[in-house]
């Protein structure tokens, strides 16, 4: 096996006379790149838009641990749970135009089909789908072995049957708007809901609404292709010592929701428009950023982290919050932020999941998100 290992850096900087203490942003994020990377991450890059535009990326490690390929600042990956934003945006917009209120139940468009074990469609809205207070089990399959990998990777599930998954699991511990518990579940419902109110699948919605107006190519419904455009690294999934399998080639097991990929130019473009206003009138932005706290589980991964309507809510270490939704599938993981008013905005993806054990876990998010923090409150040159 060759292990190849190269740094990528550019960036559209003009340098100012006088440079703040400390490294410049350039310099940090090619840090914080090579910071995830020195865990045992195979491969990394990352993208930064400053409030005038101006870009700067870096990559380090290697797209493909048998030729040693550099990773590409360009390259495309799973978008996994960051689709999320994408269906609660269609819904929000959905909600301005009159079609549907985010107060509507299961029920009103999918009637019977939340329920037995306790759960009741009848009782749980579209807000609290889309908030992950339903309290609906997060039942999707999934691999935890490289040999369940092999077995599933090819498993194609309709929506009904992913809801049935969940159905055959008593509900969460708390009343629908009374707790939180992550759901991808609920996002299913979500997309059945769209399809039935528009008459079109919600892939199809998100294309029409979100990225053709905002000239997002880069960003695209696979359906249930196992494969990525190119140029994309090669997706590893560390399942223990010597247990290191590329896990690429597979159908994500929630097709509909969870089997986009795009670029991180793209994700940063549509973090900018839905934050500056440009996807959602103000009514439904604000309904989007009103937030609940997250589990003490899902705190471990996003310390004082608070969730609103398929948007996150982080502190940033130099004062405020910002706006994200992480992704993880198929062993890339993606983490993004953008400040609150869409000015300056991160993304960080990784094309590798150290999934082995709670340590490694939270080391490589940890180390993601200092690198988020660290972009979003970096000083330009400019700046005084």
């Amino acid at each position: 096996m060759a292990l190849g290992v190269a740094t990528l850096l550019t960036a559209e900087v003009v340098p100012a006379i006088a440079q703040p203490a400390g490294p410049s942003p350039v310099e940090q994020l090619r840090r914080d790149t090579e910071a995830i990377h020195a865990l045992g991450v195979s491969g990394v890059q990352a993208r930064v838009v400053a409030p005038d535009g101006r870009q700067s990326v870096a990559a380090s490690g290697t797209a493909d641990l048998n030729t040693g390929r550099p990773v590409s600042s360009g390259g495309y990956f799973r978008m996994a749970s960051t689709s999320k934003t994408l269906v609660a945006t269609v819904v929000l917009q959905m909600e301005a135009e009159g079609r549907l209120s985010l107060d509507d139940t299961v029920d009103h468009w999918l009637p019977g089909v939340v329920r037995g074990n306790g759960n009741d469609g009848s009782q749980i809205t579209i807000r609290h789908l889309l908030q992950h207070t339903s309290g609906i089990r997060d039942a999707l399959p999934g691999y935890t072995t490289p040999k369940e990998y092999y077995q599933q990777r090819h498993n194609i599930y309709e929506p009904e049957q992913l809801v049935e998954l969940a159905m055959a699991h008593e509900p969460e511990e708390f009343r629908p708007g009374k707790g939180w518990a992550y759901s991808n579940t609920g996002y299913v419902l979500l997309d059945m809901i769209i399809q039935k109110a528009t008459g079109h699948p919600a892939h199809q919605e998100i294309e029409r609404r979100v990225l053709r107006p905002l000239g997002l190519d880069q960003t695209r419904w696979m359906g249930t292709s196992p494969t990525l455009p190119r140029p994309h690294a090669q997706a590893y999934q560390l399942f223990g010592p010597g247990s290191r399998v590329n896990v690429t080639d597979q159908i994500p097991v929630d097709y509909e929701n969870l089997s986009w990929v795009t670029t991180t130019r793209d994700e940063n473009r549509f973090f900018r428009a839905l934050l500056d206003g440009r996807l959602l009138p103000a009514r439904q932005l604000a309904k989007m950023k009103q937030t609940v706290p997250v589990s003490a589980e899902v705190q471990e991964l996003w310390p004082k982290g608070r969730y609103g309507l398929g948007l996150v809510e982080r502190p940033l270490g130099c004062g405020g919050t910002y706006w994200s939704h992480e992704g993880g599938d198929g062993g890339y993981i993606t983490l993004n932020g953008v400040t609150d008013d869409g000015g300056r905005s991160a993304v960080v993806s990784m094309s590798e999941a150290r999934g082995d054990t709670k340590e490694h876990i939270l080391e490589q998010e940890n180390a993601a998100s200092a690198l988020i923090d660290h972009a979003l409150c970096a000083r330009d040159s400019s700046t005084p």
